[in-house]
């Protein structure tokens, strides 16, 4: 008997969970009560023998309204503007910036691998352990890569203005 009063807490709270989102719809809820005094909530009115329901009226659906874009305000009269021309040049002032820093960065992109590729081509005897050669090769890697997101980035950064 008290396993099965535990199976019938058990369904009446896992109904309560699964019905928590018709709370917020206005529909209608059932208080239950059991042999042993013990309350429970549920959209379903339960047929088991021996739990009393009242039926709970919970009124119309409270609904959130959706957040309002944000207003945009139009600059002030006394703000400066900058002409079509003007903006075009600093365009172009920026896209030679970005191009130069690309071919620096992959200058210094072809210096990093030629450095790493003539330190994976030394071994000293007292590198037996491949681990110590992975020691001294990982900051000639880490100059590389860092290089690569360099270039990336400033690859993007191109592909904006165009």
């Amino acid at each position: 008997m008290d396993r099965m009063m535990m199976f019938f807490r058990f369904c009446l709270t896992a109904a309560l969970l699964v019905t928590v989102s018709t709370v917020a719809r206005g529909d209608v809820m059932y208080q239950c009560v059991d042999e042993d005094g013990h309350k429970t909530f549920s959209n379903i009115r339960p047929s088991a023998k021996g739990v009393k329901c009242t039926a709970m009226d919970l009124g119309p659906s409270t609904s959130v309204p959706a957040p309002k874009p944000a207003a945009k305000t139009p600059s002030p009269a006394n703000f400066p503007k900058v002409g079509e021309n003007a903006q075009k040049e600093r365009d172009n002032d920026r896209r030679r910036i970005l191009e130069s820093e690309l071919a620096a960065e992959q200058k210094n992109l072809e210096q990093a691998k030629k450095d790493l590729a003539e330190q994976e081509s030394i071994r000293s005897g007292d590198e037996r352990n491949y681990q110590r050669v992975l020691d001294r090769l990982e900051p000639f890697k880490n100059k590389v890569a860092l290089h690569e997101r360099n270039i990336e980035a400033i690859q993007k950064e191109l592909a904006k203005l165009r």
